[in-house]
């Protein structure tokens, strides 16, 4: 190489240098909302709100106005205020900044399923999150609500935006990224808004939701526990009991629990926790939720199938033998399972935004999934949707996987620990 060619070779790769650097977060502009909606909590039905304004809302209920409390104050990368307030169940009328919320129901007749629904920006898997086909969640958001669930169960995993779009992908061209507000407002906030006040809501931690990821915004916004100060991070909290009128649904936080390898002393954890689940939740039948599911079928290689969780399986035999279904998210996919030993029920619906796990076999029936062996199991995974459960009689439920256009994928009968699709 001459000399007289290094100016130019050097400009050359100063160019590709300069392109290929992501882009630096700025400030995008509000979408000057405030959001509120009901969550079904540890402490109880909870009214909770984010504000842009310097105090927290008044709500009127049933005709008596009651001012919110401050649950996290503006800080770092949160210039907004979150607020709550307990609500009683017997609540009829609840009306915030003139919007009538849709009340409680003691005896939830449908449930709304969603998962894994933030816009996936983590280098090499980058999604066109300026692209409603490549990420549906507000459509699929805006298309659920016209169900008008009695509960929302989301299964986990609000916050994907982690790093800045590369410069030279434009599906994602200008996002924000980062723990941070402006992240949690277009990630779930703002496509969400048509189905915040629908129905109470279940919040499911998520593994994108851990301290050292998206935990400045569950801390703040979604963390179902109380504690002195909202703005630091639990790492793991206690399991707590919803009352479905003649089933107990159980939320658990599964979002660290070791993957691959068994973890010993999250086994040990796991083993107490789902053996204080008798006490918890005394009689009847019992359904638990949490985002990491104990058995999936992500993939099969070699005839043998990949996914499910090596810790909670190892810590499985401690469940109650009263636990019906467990409800989960973190394979992007809709998958249903049960098996020929007396397992509960495992069901995903972690489909409702995030790239799909196009690799899940159509049909595990048969495969072996941490120790388990299927008896029948189907996974939807070419299509972004919800699912719906519907009260049937005699303890039976009717499921319904959706897709982004309100079709029907697929629909099941439950009855206990097995099931039946057509």
């Amino acid at each position: 190489m001459t000399r007289s060619a290094l100016p130019a070779v050097s400009a050359l790769l100063s160019l590709i240098a300069f392109l290929t650097l992501p882009q630096a977060s700025y400030a995008q502009a509000s979408y000057a909302k405030d959001y509120h909606w009901l969550q079904r909590s540890a402490q109880g039905l909870e009214l909770r709100a984010i504000t842009a304004s310097a105090s927290c809302p008044s709500v009127e209920i049933d005709g008596t106005a009651m001012p919110l409390k401050e649950r996290a104050t503006p800080g770092k990368g949160f210039g907004v205020l979150s607020c709550f307030i307990l609500i009683d169940d017997t609540a009829k009328h609840i009306l915030l900044a003139g919007q009538e919320i849709a009340p409680p129901k003691a005896r939830p007749d449908t449930i709304l399923l969603i998962g894994d629904t933030g816009c996936r920006i983590h280098f090499p898997l980058v999604q066109a999150c300026n692209d409603a086909q490549d990420w549906p969640f507000a459509r699929i958001a805006n298309a659920a609500a016209q169900f008008k669930p009695d509960l929302i169960v989301h299964v986990g995993d609000f916050y994907y935006r982690e790093q800045a779009c590369p410069l030279a992908d434009r599906g994602c061209k200008g996002s924000v990224y980062g723990d941070n507000w402006a992240t949690w407002e277009i990630d779930f906030f703002a496509p969400a808004q048509n189905l915040l006040t629908q129905a109470p809501w279940i919040m499911v931690r998520g593994n994108h939701e851990e301290c050292q990821r998206g935990g400045q915004g569950w801390s703040r916004f979604l963390d179902p526990m109380a504690r002195a100060s909202q703005t630091e991070c639990l790492s793991l909290h206690e399991p707590y009991r919803i009352d479905l009128g003649d089933l107990s649904l159980i939320v658990m936080d599964s979002s660290t629990a070791s993957e691959w390898r068994m973890n010993p002393i999250q086994k040990e954890i796991y083993q107490k926790q789902f053996a204080s689940l008798e006490a918890l939740a005394p009689e009847g039948p019992i359904w638990i939720t949490m985002h990491r599911p104990i058995w999936a079928a992500a993939a099969q290689l070699l005839g043998k199938a990949v996914g499910g969780n090596a810790t909670l399986a190892a810590a499985a035999p401690s469940l109650p033998a009263r636990t019906q279904m467990i409800l989960s998210g973190h394979i992007h996919t809709f998958q249903i399972l049960d098996f020929e030993q007396d397992w509960p029920i495992q069901l995903i619906t972690g489909h409702s935004g995030d790239q799909l796990h196009r690799t899940a076999p159509d049909h595990p029936s048969g495969l072996t999934l941490q120790g388990a062996k299927v008896r029948s199991g189907l996974s939807q995974s070419d299509n972004f949707g919800f699912a719906l459960l519907r009260r049937q009689d005699k303890g039976k439920w009717q499921l319904t996987n959706y897709d982004a256009s309100v079709q029907s994928l697929t629909s099941c009968q439950l009855a206990k620990k097995s099931f039946a699709c057509r």
